[in-house]
């Protein structure tokens, strides 16, 4: 008897889509404590974009375009952050160069980047190096589950994904 049931590669990293979210408490680039738990109580999702590095070019045009559109996103009933490993300082410096009206939060231990399984081993250049991998976690304001987890993100098309996801859901 042939046996046709295939294995389930078990992914990597996988999506976390109906998963709850991790709490976390990160300071912002005015060194304020942001508080999911708190958040959560505005009634709004959230949106988490994680982002490798301040100031790097990938990283600086999703910033800007997040940024460049917050009115539609706040629009869609969203609170967006950025996150990434560097200090309050860095994202203070990263906002005032690029007029970025968005708040970015910094996660130096990168323990929340380990609790959503961005911070993992890359190729840069063909070389294995630890970073944080450029994901988005879209959680429900109400329930704290995450609605979408966007892997695999590329800066220049995100915001539009996202917008577009947001307005669908918004229909329902």
């Amino acid at each position: 008897m042939v046996n046709n049931v295939k294995k389930i590669k078990k992914e990597k990293y996988p999506n976390l889509e109906g998963k709850k979210a991790k709490l976390f408490c990160l300071p912002n680039q005015k060194e304020e404590k942001i508080c999911l738990k708190d958040l959560l109580k505005q009634g709004k999702n959230i949106l988490l974009f994680f982002y490798p590095k301040d100031m790097t070019s990938g990283c600086t045009a999703e910033a800007i375009s997040f940024s460049n559109n917050l009115r539609k996103l706040k629009n869609q009933n969203l609170i967006i952050y950025g996150v990434s490993k560097l200090d309050a300082k860095s994202k203070q410096k990263f906002i005032d160069k690029n007029n970025l009206k968005i708040d970015l939060l910094a996660d130096e231990d990168l323990k929340i980047c380990d609790k959503y399984g961005v911070w993992r081993e890359k190729n840069m250049y063909g070389k294995k190096v630890m970073g944080i991998a450029r994901e988005t976690f879209l959680i429900d304001g109400e329930n704290g589950k995450i609605i979408k987890h966007w892997q695999k993100v590329k800066p220049a098309e995100h915001v539009e994904e996202v917008l577009a996801f947001v307005k669908e859901l918004n229909k329902k």
